[in-house]
């Protein structure tokens, strides 16, 4: 008869996986790493590219004013006051600052400096051939927020520009306390003297996500996308749909039912926070890596125009909106969209929100978008949860499988790598038991030959 642990042991995969299939509330759950494992490969990273031109009026010293001015200088040291070369800079300086309308005007030339300013966070795909929820504020900003956004950056080349040719023209270097004087005139100068105009104003909408490599390396892909439906930032329902084409089979999460979640369930946040991604100590290449933060439902609230939000206390930060919210099943139940500022101005820690599904799902309703896990997706996460029983021999089949789909789905080759070398380990471990056990035997046997053989020689004969 056979033995029933090694039959239990044989059939107990299957017995997981129809468990996980029939959604037994507890065998739905996920660990953590689980959790991570299934859904890191769908989260994605959005980027949206604001780029114009901005045009200025090129400004000029009034030389007569100026001349002016040093001549004043000059005339002080006559009269027994000596100045050292720095004070009398210092004092060009300030007495500019104070009056800037008269040693600046304007030329008839225009400067034309092209600037780009890119806003960054997450999103999450949807379907396998490329749709993707995020939200509205990433991709949507109003008019006056871009102009001043430029107008800002394009002032600060112009400053800088501006700065390094008085220091090649009176052939110096001026001082950190100086170069602030010189911003602040500048700053007076192009606020109430100089217009600048902005031109040729574009957007472009970029998905980068991770990839695995033909070798086994890790990799990201940036692939442009357009807007399928969008409703408005906060307060509105900051919610958009995204497509980016040319690709299929791709990671995808799978999203709950419309219900809200309880009070005091856990939840698993994937971003990519700004403070991590241009963290100066972490490498560019690990950027694409989302982040995980995890908490619980802190309250349900109402947006001021009477839709549901969801607060957590898993923290979050500037370039984790658009992520999801997910459950301990692995499922999406909301998108990060915005925190709570304290007296400071400074995002308060834990108090954050998110946007449930149900708003999201108005808007694939309202798009004809059916957001359905992919093949590759279902079985990559099948394998995942069989990998994490250590049941490596049934993980490998299916991340096969998952290949054959899509060679490049991200961590892929990780976990075939990885199953196949924790199998050659239970085989060399399996090979020395057997060796050992051979070699017990080998020893008891031989002891027992030469045992029987001094008897003998003896002699004397063994009773049984």
């Amino acid at each position: 008869m056979r033995n029933p642990i090694l039959i239990l042991r044989a059939f107990l995969p299957g017995l997981i996986f129809l468990m996980l299939l029939t959604g037994t509330s507890h065998a739905q759950q996920l660990t953590a790493v689980q959790n991570y494992g299934v859904n890191r490969p769908g989260v994605v990273m959005v980027r949206t590219v604001f780029s114009a031109d901005v045009y200025v009026n090129k400004m000029q010293l009034d030389a007569r004013h100026f001349n002016q001015l040093v001549d004043s200088i000059q005339k002080a040291d006559s009269s027994g006051i000596i100045y050292t070369a720095e004070q009398k800079l210092d004092i060009v300086l300030r007495e500019i600052n104070n009056h800037p309308s008269k040693f600046f005007k304007a030329s008839l030339d225009y400067i034309k400096e092209p600037e780009e300013i890119t806003s960054s966070g997450t999103g999450f795909l949807i379907t396998q051939d490329g749709y993707v929820a995020t939200n509205c504020h990433l991709i949507d900003r109003d008019n006056a927020f871009i102009r001043r956004q430029f107008i800002l950056s394009a002032f600060q080349q112009i400053t800088d520009a501006n700065i390094s040719a008085l220091e090649n023209a009176w052939a110096t270097r001026f001082s950190e306390q100086q170069r602030s004087i010189l911003e602040n005139t500048y700053a007076s100068v192009y606020a109430r003297l100089f217009s600048m105009a902005l031109y040729d104003l574009k957007k472009d909408i970029y998905i980068e996500y991770s990839v695995d490599g033909d070798n086994g390396s890790t990799g990201s892909i940036k692939k442009s996308a357009h807007v399928i439906i969008k409703g408005q930032p906060m307060p509105g329902k900051d919610i958009a749909i995204l497509k980016m084409d040319g690709d299929s089979s791709l990671p995808t999460l799978k999203i709950a039912q419309d219900e809200l979640p309880k009070v005091g369930e856990q939840l698993f946040v994937y971003g990519f926070p700004s403070p991590v991604t241009n963290n100066n100590y972490v490498a560019t290449e690990s950027a694409i890596e989302p982040t995980l933060t995890t908490g619980i439902v802190s309250a349900l609230k109402k947006s001021v125009a009477g839709w549901p939000l969801i607060q957590m206390d898993a923290n979050i930060n500037r370039g984790s909106s658009g992520g999801p919210v997910c459950n301990e099943k692995g499922e999406v139940v909301g998108l990060t969209t915005f925190g709570s500022i304290e007296n400071s101005g400074g995002l308060a820690a834990g108090l954050n929100f998110a946007i449930p599904v149900s708003i999201l799902q108005e808007y694939l309703d309202s798009a004809g978008v059916e957001a359905n896990p992919g093949e590759a997706s279902q079985l990559f996460g099948e394998a995942v949860v069989f990998y994490d029983h250590e049941f490596y021999g049934d993980a490998l089949k299916k991340f096969k499988e998952v290949n054959e789909l899509n060679k490049h789905f991200p961590g892929l080759a990780f976990y075939i790598q990885d199953s196949e070398k924790q199998l050659r380990q239970k085989d060399e471990k399996k090979s020395s038991m057997i060796r050992t056990d051979l070699l017990v035997f080998g020893v008891f046997l031989l002891c027992a030959i030469l045992l029987f053989r001094y008897f003998r020689k003896r002699g004397i004969k063994l009773k049984a």
